[in-house]
């Protein structure tokens, strides 16, 4: 069977791929698991100078990059050197900061000499998404190959070339051959790789259906699993918000990579008093947005990533139409070659509509009423998801109060954008997943945290 990448802004294949067969896939794992028992003896300064290595080759071939994600799944090219540049930094990151991160940790007991360390599992397992086909990948790897660890990818169907792409990126950084390797498979083959007794521990960063899948498989075997799921991010926008560089911050959040990412805003709860001041500068910004060629350096909305995405999508804005959300922009399945979507605004959005109850993932906004700051909070954490969420207001303590103590989500910005930072630790709760990628916690989810006591 072949496994088929096409073009989103066009209809037209990009490349074809044969999948791996059973042998092939055993292969892959057992030599990983092979390259892996020496690796796990380099000194972490052997690593870093690798790791460093793969950051230079990502800045130097960003473009190349950003023209193979806008060919596989539509980002637009300037988003596309951004996020490849990003993985520079991630890799950066953990090259400088690992020795600090994973050095004994002496503690005072009745013992002569007792400490925690950490050390290795061996053959983690990635299972990516489309969305962000680098950084997924590198936020994942650049920790896990840092702690002494291999990895395959199992990366998005669609996005073949940038998972190959992303293997020759270690390769011609030095890494051991095999240390990183993709596994071209479909998804119904996953579970067999998380029961592959070489196969230590499962990442994923996906849907919550398909987490709940690989939780259940990796659970029984007794495999740890890191889950970064979907969200529905809720920004609580309250009456003494500096209106203007507020609505511009919401609407580039909801238009990051076309509207296609986890911790985009998806819900803007605005307060009664600035609710109609608010639509209008939104409507207004939303609408001044290039859509069009993701290899056009002046667009900003590209193509969804694939044809069925947004049929989905379309029928979510549909259903909320019904059901009384008032449609202020865009809405209408657009003519023409391409899955291009408009940028869409849905007024009075309420619970029980797509549009505030799920996902929609996307260059659609859904603006939410609310009578007064009490109201707003308890509407942001009315979801099922927990992954980001933000608060707007002129009162910096006020905002901070809101983040830190009553959102309800593992990420929860003032002012500003929820966006994923390496010094950061990035994650979610409740139905947005389980676990922490990023910063000193990311790197700590892949290692045995041992005690060695010394009488």
């Amino acid at each position: 069977m072949s496994i088929q990448s096409v073009n989103p802004a066009t209809g037209q294949v990009v490349a074809v791929y044969d999948e791996m067969d059973d042998r092939q896939v055993q292969s892959v794992i057992e030599k990983a698991d092979r390259v892996f028992s020496d690796w796990c003896r380099t000194s972490i300064e052997e690593r870093a100078e690798l790791m460093r290595n793969a950051a230079e080759l990502l800045r130097h071939n960003s473009r190349q990059y950003a023209e193979l994600m806008a060919a596989e799944m539509g980002k637009p090219v300037r988003e596309g050197r951004a996020e490849a540049e990003k993985c520079a930094w991630v890799c950066d990151y953990y090259a400088e900061n690992t020795a600090s991160f994973l050095k004994k940790e002496f503690i005072d007991t009745d013992a002569s000499r007792s400490y925690i360390t950490f050390q290795p599992l061996g053959v983690i397992l990635a299972v990516m998404p489309w969305n962000f086909p680098f950084w997924q990948v590198f936020r994942f790897a650049a920790p896990a190959l840092m702690a002494g660890n291999a990895a395959v990818l199992k990366h998005a169907s669609n996005v073949s070339g940038c998972a190959l792409a992303i293997e020759d990126v270690f390769e011609q950084a030095g890494f051991p051959q095999g240390l990183f390797a993709t596994l071209l498979i479909r998804n119904t083959r996953v579970e067999a790789v998380i029961e592959n007794p070489l196969v230590k521990a499962a990442t994923l960063t996906g849907s919550t259906p398909a987490g709940r899948a690989v939780a259940a498989k990796a659970g029984s075997a007794l495999k740890k699993t890191v889950l970064e799921l979907g969200g529905s991010d809720p920004y609580v926008i309250l009456e003494d918000a500096d209106l203007e560089p507020t609505v511009e911050t919401c609407v580039t959040s909801r238009l990051i990579n076309s509207g296609q990412s986890c911790i985009a805003a998806k819900r803007f709860i605005v307060v009664q008093s600035l609710y109609e001041k608010f639509i209008d500068l939104f409507v207004e910004k939303m609408r001044s947005k290039k859509v069009g060629d993701p290899l056009d350096e002046a667009t900003v909305v590209g193509p969804l990533a694939r044809f069925d995405l947004r049929e989905e999508l379309h029928f979510q804005v549909s259903a909320s139409i019904e059901k009384g959300a008032k449609c202020l922009l865009g809405g209408q399945m657009p003519e023409g070659k391409g899955a291009f979507y408009p940028p869409t605004v849905l007024a009075d959005v309420g619970k029980g509509m797509p549009a505030f109850d799920e996902e929609t993932f996307g260059p659609v906004a859904a603006i939410i009423q609310a009578g007064d700051e009490e109201e707003a909070i308890r509407l942001a954490n009315d979801t099922s998801f927990g992954l980001g969420a933000a608060v707007f207001t002129s009162n910096q303590a006020r905002g901070e109060r809101i983040a830190a103590e009553e959102l309800q989500a593992g990420c929860c910005f003032v002012n500003a954008f929820v966006k994923s930072d390496p010094r950061l630790p990035f994650g979610g709760i409740k139905e947005s997943g389980y676990g922490r990628e990023l910063s000193h916690y990311g790197i700590k989810e892949f290692v045995n945290i041992k005690t060695v006591y010394v009488k």
